[in-house]
């Protein structure tokens, strides 16, 4: 796995250092509680997924210039100021193995911290000056509190289809990730073919995500996803393998299911849902719905001739394919 985040790495190695350092500068402020807690996130860094398919996409176009990197660590300032948010509306304590924002700073300043970057994202986007940009942008602001919003609503009505997951995850992941491989060859090229295809592999390699974050809140290990197993289905948020079994399995089978599930806070329960969702088809529904989309991704970057740069973005799918956190 480390292999694969490595080769997306290659071809912008002196480029995503420059990004680095003009991210965390970014997040800077006077205010000394929003340091405190920027310093706290930045020291304990993600995949940085969305800021390397911005980099890539750019140089798949042409140069990687000014603009990509201040659209990139606005992305990544975004993606930070939403997984705060994340984990108070969740009530996480947990995120990549640390204590929350939330857990340590509570509610009041992590909802606050999160509107500083949202608002700090936004005010930097003026700064890249191109209105193509500020368009994707704008319109990924409001589908990313859109889909928060469905996935709520379907927690609480516990009412969701295939193509209103699929929606939704849209809305909440795809957004920015297809957000990122636009703006990143918005940045390098008018080509709108190239433009519309860097847009298509985000939105499916967005959807990707997402299903495998909700396959490894089943089948992953507490230690290397960094949080509890089940934690999404405890909080009655449906995902794709539990929405196959509810749409295509018998009545008798749909009731045990739904039975187990009221007894997840117990251990030993947890295990025995596991095994029944596996045994019910929805882990390799799931696993086959990634691989579907894995390959309609590789197809979004033929129009690109064969270079390091293109086999960083097909490293990107195989990474999302076969993580493990």
């Amino acid at each position: 796995m480390k292999k694969l985040l490595d080769e997306m790495v290659t071809p912008i190695s002196d480029e995503y250092g420059k990004f680095d350092n003009y991210f965390t500068e970014s997040m800077l402020t006077d205010v000394k509680l929003i340091n405190s807690v920027v310093r706290y996130v930045a020291k304990r860094k993600g995949k940085r997924f969305r800021p390397r398919l911005c980099l890539l996409s750019a140089k798949l176009c042409g140069k990687i210039n000014e603009n990509t990197y201040k659209a990139s660590a606005l992305i990544e300032m975004i993606h930070v100021a939403t997984l705060i948010h994340d984990d108070i509306i969740d009530e996480a304590d947990l995120r990549r193995g640390w204590p929350s924002v939330g857990r340590i700073w509570k509610n009041k300043v992590s909802i606050l911290v999160g509107d500083y970057l949202f608002s700090n994202a936004l005010s930097n986007m003026c700064d890249i000056d191109d209105w193509d940009a500020l368009r994707v942008l704008s319109k990924t602001a409001k589908r990313l509190s859109r889909g928060e919003i469905m996935q709520v609503e379907s927690a609480i009505s516990k009412d969701l289809d295939e193509s209103g997951y699929l929606k939704m995850i849209g809305d909440k992941t795809s957004s920015l990730i297809s957000a990122s491989t636009l703006i990143g060859a918005i940045t390098a090229t008018k080509d709108d073919e190239k433009r519309q295809a860097l847009f298509n592999y985000g939105e499916k390699i967005g959807t990707m995500f997402q299903i495998k974050d909700d396959l490894l809140d089943i089948t992953g290990l507490e230690r290397e996803i960094g949080k509890p197993t089940m934690f999404d289905l405890k909080k009655n948020m449906l995902t794709l393998p539990i929405i196959y079994i509810l749409s295509t399995k018998d009545k008798s089978k749909r009731k045990e299911l739904i039975s187990h599930l009221k007894y997840l806070s117990k251990k030993k329960k947890k295990k025995e849902i596991k095994s029944m969702i596996i045994e019910m088809g929805g882990v390799e529904y799931a696993e086959n719905k990634i691989k579907e989309l894995s390959e309609q991704a590789i197809v979004d970057l033929n129009i690109f001739k064969d270079s390091e740069v293109k086999t960083a973005l097909i490293s990107a799918i195989n990474f999302n394919m076969t993580r493990k956190l």
